[in-house]
């Protein structure tokens, strides 16, 4: 399966691709921390075990950043 993974071209093995096995196949660390988006729509955490990944979807792992004042 031919994936886009933040703009880069990716090929899984798995026809049966899910959000939280996408993001272990990327090695993403703390995945509890990312936010994900196929094709420009955001996924609610509570699908990533069930949400399926399609041939030629556009997936984007977003990571957000705590900041402080100063």
């Amino acid at each position: 399966m031919n994936v886009i993974v933040n703009g880069e071209a990716k090929q899984f093995d798995s026809t049966e691709l899910t959000v939280n096995k996408l993001l272990s196949a990327c090695e993403v660390t703390m995945p509890e921390m990312v936010s994900v988006q196929i094709n420009g729509n955001f996924v609610d955490r509570s699908e990533y075990a069930t949400r399926q990944v399609a041939e030629g979807d556009s997936v984007d792992f977003l990571y957000f950043m705590g900041g402080g004042a100063r």
